[in-house]
Order: structure tokens, then sequence, then C-alpha cells
């Protein structure tokens, strides 16, 4: 009998969970999110129903692609991959199972009457450096509008002293500066850090404007991840100033969130803060450090390019009703309508909330919010 591949479509909890992980972590592709744990903590914290499409040749595993089902009390289903994160997306042993993977994952949005399927997933390094030589095989960042998301990453050398001596005198004497302040830095992989941090970050995204994600959410993803989520938090004294949370998978260590409190930013915690968790995770051997999404050109894009991190291209691609849209391009201007030009108001009014309801409130939305 000759050999055939077959493309299923799993509930999350369904699927062996060890089979699924031990595909992940041997995939040259695979990033921490793609990981079980981030869908064991959706489906904990915020009650999505998490999916798996798998691919098997001979009942031997040979591509995934993980999905959330996000159902919003009011408003269009979606399928996902994967939602709270920037991308997820198919991991195979080649380009033909991986639309094989993608074209179960459009069934499976049929079949459930789910309107939207969500594809995040990355793409080649954008030429960031003006009149580089080298470089002319690359997408220019600056042929980009100003408003498009890029993923920022760098790679990391063989230590942390390596890393500290490529850096510009500017940025070696700003990570001093934290410490001459009187700032101290502590790394944490206890569950207690995740209430720690948690402190900081809340008053941050009050203050940005921005509904913050529960407390629950937070515990569920140390409950899953364990030692692969890393905390590291910036003292004054005794008082948390800083923090942020770092995730583990493959050769590869991200940064989703990271938050400090403004008033304390002229002792720049946020520079004690990226440095202990880099070095750290460069002195364990991962090679490449994600720090999430940028506008390009816009601060948080300059801060992080100054640590060494280049663009890469964020390819969304969303199927409405089974066919394909054109794809999301990541800018602010996407699906630009009156929920845009009210975004500075809503967070004008959200800033002015007590910080104990923008805490209750701000989850109740969060977790329909998939950016």
């Amino acid at each position: 009998m000759s050999a055939e591949l077959h493309i299923r479509a799993s509930r999350f909890t369904a699927f062996p969970a060890d089979e699924y992980d031990r595909y992940v972590t041997a995939h040259s592709a695979a990033i921490p999110y793609h990981r079980s744990a981030w869908l064991q903590a959706t489906e904990k914290a915020y009650g999505h129903t998490g999916w798996v499409i798998t691919a098997h040749y001979n009942e031997i595993l040979c591509g995934v692609l993980p999905l959330v089902e996000v159902k919003p009390p009011i408003g269009t289903r979606s399928l996902v991959t994967l939602p709270f994160c920037d991308l997820g997306g198919a991991l195979a042993d080649n380009a033909d199972i991986r639309e094989r993977l993608i074209a179960k994952a459009r069934t499976l949005a049929k079949t459930n009457r789910i309107k939207i399927l969500e594809i995040r997933e990355g793409g080649s390094v954008l030429n960031a450096d003006k009149d580089r030589p080298g470089k002319q095989n690359k997408q220019s960042a600056d042929a980009l509008p100003g408003s498009t998301k890029v993923r920022m990453l760098c790679d990391l050398p063989e230590s942390s002293e390596a890393l500290f001596k490529s850096y510009k005198p500017k940025l070696r004497s700003q990570i001093r500066k934290a410490e001459k302040n009187g700032l101290r830095a502590e790394l944490r992989t206890e569950t207690d850090a995740v209430d720690v941090f948690y402190e900081v970050f809340a008053q941050n995204m009050r203050r940005l404007g921005s509904p913050v994600h529960s407390l629950h959410w937070f515990r569920e993803l140390k409950s899953a991840y364990g030692d692969h989520m890393l905390i590291g938090v910036v003292f004054q004294a005794d008082k948390p100033v800083g923090a942020g949370i770092v995730l583990l998978g493959g050769k590869e260590a991200c940064i989703p969130w990271a938050s400090t409190l403004e008033e304390f930013n002229p002792l720049a915690p946020n520079m004690l803060l990226y440095w202990t968790l880099i070095s750290h995770v460069c002195d364990l051997g991962y090679t490449r450090f994600d720090f999430g999404r940028s506008t390009l050109d816009e601060g948080t894009y300059r801060f992080k390019k100054q640590w060494g991190a280049q663009p890469y291209e964020l390819i969304w691609k969303e199927y409405r009703s089974g066919k394909l849209d054109l794809p999301i391009k990541n800018s602010s201007s996407s699906g630009a309508s009156v929920a845009f030009q009210l975004r500075p108001l809503i967070e004008n009014i959200w800033r002015r909330l007590p910080l104990s309801f923008a805490n209750w409130l701000g989850p109740k939305l969060r977790r329909y919010i998939t950016l």
C-alpha cells in the first residue's frame, strides 16, 4: 500500500500535546508562540477554543498549524494563528504540506461557519540601512508606508560580553546610567513574580489608554510555559519600576510585554530591563531575540534598532468567507474607519479611569482584541 498524506483538524485538547511540542521543538522555523503553552493559556484564561491542523505521512507528524477560535459576544467569529501576538502560522516539512494545512484551516472555518480566518506569518528581512552595499536584493523599508508594522529581530552572538562590546558607546552608557542611578534588576521564574510584573504593567497600560490583559492570563501563561517564561523586574530600593516577560522556544527568545513607570523613566529603567533579559538569554545560548512589533521609524522602532534589531516583514492574510482579502499591510490605516478616528478620544477617556476599574473592565474587552 502506498503511503498517503493525511491532513486533520483537531480540538487542541484532543490532540497529544507532547507529540505536537516535539514537532515544534525540532522545527527550525518554530518560535516561542508555536508552543502548545500559548494555546493552553488562551483556552484556560479566556475560554477561546484552540484548534490544531496537523499533517501525517505514514502516521508520522510532518506539519502543524495552531489556531484559536475567538467568538466575541457581538460581532464576527474568527480563527486566528495566533491571537495576542505578532505571528504564528504553519510549520511543515515542505511548502506543499504548508499549503495543505492552510487549505484545511479554510475548510474548518467554512464547516464551523466562521467568517474570518487570519493567518499571521513572518517574512524576510527588510533593508533599513540607506546606501549600505550588498543590500540591493532586499526590499527597502524606506519604500514602505510610514505606518507599516514590522517585526524587529536581533541575532545574538556567543556571549553577553561580545554583545555588550558590539553596542555603541551611547547605549553602553545608558545601561550603566540606570545602575548609577541606584536601580537594580532581578530575573525571576517563580509564579509570584507574575504579580510583581502586573503591578507595573497594569499602571502603564492605563497610562497608554489601552485595555489591559487579565492577571489570570499571565498566570496561565506562567503555568503553561514554566521555566520557558522569564520575568525581569527593575527595582528602585524595594519598589518595582520596570518589568518585562520573555518567552523561550527553539533558539529564539521574544519579549511580548515590557513596561516601566513613567515617573521613573529619567532613571533609565527600560535600558537596564532590556539588557538584563537580552544578556541572560544570550548566555543561555539563544541565537535570536524578537523585540516584537513596531511601526516603521516611530519611537519604539528606533529604540529596538539601537540594540541591533533589524526590521522583518509581517505578513498577515485574511480570508473572509473562504476568499482571500487583500493582504493586511499591518499599518495603522488598515481597517481605518470611524473607530480609528475615535481612538485618541477613547484613549484619553481610558487614562482617566481609576486604576482598579480599568483593571476590572480592561480584561473583559482585551480578551476579544486579538492584536
